[in-house]
């Protein structure tokens, strides 16, 4: 029989991938000073739910990698 890969490595790796976008705009709206004109912006919400992303991220994609035993 083939070998199945869970659903939840894809969620991993596109959680990466979003995180990454998300998380690269924060930092550069961080570093430039120009931010989105919202009422918090101050709070740079984008850096903190990318990195949130990319750790949720990270955590699934290498806990159910395929080729490892759950």
């Amino acid at each position: 029989m083939g070998r199945e890969i869970p659903i939840w490595f894809f969620i991993g790796v596109l959680l990466i991938v979003y995180g990454v976008l998300i998380l690269g705009y924060g930092l550069y709206e961080l570093t430039t000073g120009v931010t989105a004109n919202v009422v918090l912006s101050n709070l740079h919400a984008p850096v903190w739910w990318g990195a949130i992303m990319l750790v949720l991220g990270l955590f699934y994609a290498l806990r159910f990698r395929p080729g490892k035993e759950l």
